[in-house]
């Protein structure tokens, strides 16, 4: 039976719909612009926001000032940091952008009041305790002789000797890897200061007390694993998954293998081996420029801060005065 229904309608609706699918993608490339746990973050930060906003019942989107300032006002009271209120100052923010709503964050009352939160509770971040090379070896000592203590001390050497995030830990593809006489090349396909997914090669040096190389090498051999994700899910019985370890896993691993040695696991997590390397590093007089070859920290202020906390006795002013 032949349509009834208007050429030029027809030609509206698929022309509507391809516009659709087109404002979909360009959605899609803008979302792209953040890294995937910054776009995580802001999920969650965003969340807790609309779900604030409809247990009062007022509008998350777009949202009043006022109402922006006021969930501020509560989250600084029930104890949330000022560093993660402005990630969610930023979430807002975002959300707010990407529908082309104009966002209520820039208004005088939601500065104001972020400023008085800054003050008040001051700005100082939490950083997890650096996993030293003194600390790693001691850590290490404790990792059960199993499949899935073979993958843990792989994870927690290769992390620490490569200044790895965990995110990238978690990325990493056994197409990714290169044995060479000297050590490991190690490609790194996408990090958080490379977000244009440009790529880069890191260097991981054989190790004499403990080597990353031989334990990644080991770990592989062990799970028969000849591609795909390097450090992978594992299910009861020590039988290995195909998909990968999330970051978030990379953390608890990190956190586990501390308990099991002793040290407190609240102090630990998956930044200690980034933190842990740039940290040993200083300690042992290393340049700070070459440091940074390994952690491709782009900015020598970010990494002076670990040098000034290894440092921060050598030296001092006071030696000998008492």
């Amino acid at each position: 039976m032949p349509s009834t229904v208007p050429s030029t309608v027809v030609e509206s609706r698929a022309l509507a719909a391809l516009i659709a699918a087109e404002v979909k993608q360009a959605r899609q490339f803008a979302e792209a612009q953040h890294a995937a746990s910054t776009r995580r973050a802001y999920e969650s930060d965003w969340r807790i926001f609309a779900a604030w906003c409809e247990a009062r019942g007022t509008d998350a989107l777009p949202a009043a000032p006022e109402v922006v300032a006021t969930f501020l006002a509560a989250q600084a009271s029930s104890g949330v940091r000022a560093s993660t209120l402005g990630r969610r100052v930023a979430a807002i923010r975002y959300a707010h952008a990407v529908r082309g709503v104009e966002s209520p964050t820039t208004a005088a009352v939601v500065k104001a009041t972020l400023r008085g939160i800054r003050r008040t509770i001051g700005t100082a971040p939490h950083q997890k305790a650096a996993l030293t090379a003194d600390r790693l070896l001691t850590i290490i000592q404790h990792v059960p002789a199993t499949l899935q203590g073979q993958r843990d001390r792989a994870l927690l050497l290769l992390g620490f000797a490569g200044a790895f995030r965990r995110s990238e830990l978690a990325a990493l593809q056994v197409e990714d890897l290169e044995e060479v006489e000297d050590g490991l090349r190690v490609r790194v396909r996408q990090s958080k200061s490379d977000q244009e997914a440009a790529g880069c090669v890191i260097p991981v040096i054989r190790g004499e007390r403990a080597c990353p190389v031989t334990a990644v090498r080991a770990w592989l051999e062990a799970a028969a694993i000849t591609e795909g994700p390097v450090f992978r899910r594992m299910a009861k019985g020590g039988r290995v998954l195909p998909t990968a370890l999330t970051p978030y896993s990379v953390g608890l691993i990190v956190k586990a293998a501390a308990a099991r040695a002793g040290f407190d696991p609240t102090e630990f997590g998956g930044h200690s081996l980034r933190a842990g390397f740039a940290t040993s590093a200083a300690l042992a007089g290393r340049s700070l420029f070459r440091i940074m070859d390994v952690t491709r920290h782009k900015r020598t202020d970010t990494l002076r801060g670990y040098v000034r906390r290894a440092e921060e006795f050598r030296d001092h002013a006071g030696a000998g005065l008492l």
